[in-house]
């Protein structure tokens, strides 16, 4: 039997309210059961600095998710920041630490929606603060029907390792999201575009596997969200 790899998966951070009168954590379930069925171990991590070296001691993937937050501009050398931002900085500090050091080692690293745009500002790129008001004739990027559900096109760039992954040139994706990748980072590829331009995936060939997407691939909405998930459980097997 195939070994089954431990995937580290990021979690969004919440002040208290709603679910409990505390701080708690939150992470969908369709980011455990896409790693499961795609036969990784989902193992999710708290945003304790201190743990980090432990943590990539552990895993063998890792997954920077998306959440109910946005990267400070601050980081990526903006000091003007848009009143549509909400930062979490004890969740984006750790997220960037752990990015850091799974790239260090050439652990397989996905990421999705806040976590394709944070692997960009790690390596160097800066971030589209709000597309409304940055792209021209752009697209409603936060789609009114349900996530579970395709929304947009996007066009898959040939001679990527994303097309050599889904062996397509067009995919439906759904979409969640106000911001986006402006400039990418040191030895970032675009893998992926919308129809309005806005990069919708990027990845970066000096490592073994890293690889970001705009859209929620954990819905499977497209056969070849699967197919996204099973690659790179494939590579962390490695």
């Amino acid at each position: 039997m195939a070994k089954k790899p431990l995937i580290g998966v990021t979690f969004d951070a919440e002040e208290p309210g709603g679910y409990a009168k505390f701080p708690w954590y939150a992470l969908r379930e369709n980011y455990c059961s896409s790693i499961a069925d795609a036969g990784g171990i989902p193992f999710p991590l708290i945003h304790d600095l201190s743990l980090v070296d432990a943590y990539l001691s552990l895993i063998d993937g890792l997954v920077v998710t998306g959440g109910d937050n946005d990267v400070d501009p601050a980081l990526y050398g903006v000091s003007t920041q848009h009143p549509t931002v909400k930062v979490k900085p004890k969740r984006t500090k750790f997220e960037i630490a752990v990015i850091q050091e799974a790239l260090k080692k050439n652990i397989p690293v996905l990421g999705i929606c806040g976590g394709h745009q944070l692997i960009n500002v790690v390596l160097g790129g800066t971030l589209i603060q709000h597309i409304p008001e940055e792209v021209s004739a752009n697209l409603k990027h936060e789609q009114p029907n349900s996530r579970a559900e395709p929304w947009h096109d996007v066009s898959i760039i040939k001679d990527t390792f994303l097309y050599k992954i889904i062996k397509t040139e067009n995919l439906s994706v759904n979409s969640g999201h106000h911001q986006a990748i402006k400039d990418v980072g040191r030895g970032v590829i675009v893998n992926a575009l919308a129809p309005d331009g806005v990069i919708e995936g990027i990845e970066v060939p000096d490592y073994r596997f890293c690889l970001g997407l705009q859209w929620h691939p954990e819905f499977i909405v497209a056969p070849q969200d699967e197919i996204v998930f099973k690659a790179f459980i494939d590579a962390a097997r490695e």
